[in-house]
């Protein structure tokens, strides 16, 4: 049975761990508007975590084609920050890394349960998200990169799940 209270996280990582994260307030849409927003608190947050990788602007950015990704307005806040972007090839929802490889971690530990209130959703999602280590987000870089790989093998065309053939 699924839950009537519902909560839309955005959360930004490499290969160290998570860079940034925040819910989204309910009854919002991530729109390009809000989007802009949130990537100002990613430069921010990048600049403490990542200090070399800030300095020498050698971390980069991969979301998908999403509305609000893909819009005018997060293009040209990206260039005017000198924001590296890596390409997402379009219809490939299998290199989106936090789909694949990341978020079915912590969505295993809260599968089958039920929250009453959009704070106890947050609280435990949150508590989730902390038990990831390392290890776990390089495998997440490393599952990427081979599918990256199969991709450009492939010359773009869609394929489901990690069978390599």
């Amino acid at each position: 049975m699924r839950s009537n209270i519902k909560s839309m996280l955005i959360c930004l990582f490499d290969q160290k761990g998570i860079v940034h994260k925040e819910f989204v307030p309910p009854g919002k849409t991530v729109n390009a508007a809000n989007y802009v927003e949130v990537l100002k608190r990613v430069r921010e947050n990048l600049r403490r975590k990542r200090p070399d990788q800030w300095r020498n602007n050698t971390w980069l950015l991969h979301h998908d084609n999403a509305p609000a990704h893909a819009a005018r307005l997060i293009r040209l806040f990206l260039t005017d920050n000198n924001m590296t972007v890596v390409p997402h090839p379009p219809y490939s929802p299998d290199l989106a890394p936090s789909d694949f490889s990341l978020i079915p971690k912590p969505k295993m530990k809260l599968k089958g349960r039920r929250f009453q209130t959009l704070e106890e959703i947050q609280r435990e999602s949150q508590a989730v998200l902390n038990i990831l280590r390392i290890n776990d987000f390089q495998e997440c870089f490393k599952n990427w990169k081979r599918r990256w790989a199969r991709c450009q093998t492939l010359e773009g065309v869609y394929f489901e799940g990690d069978e390599y053939t």
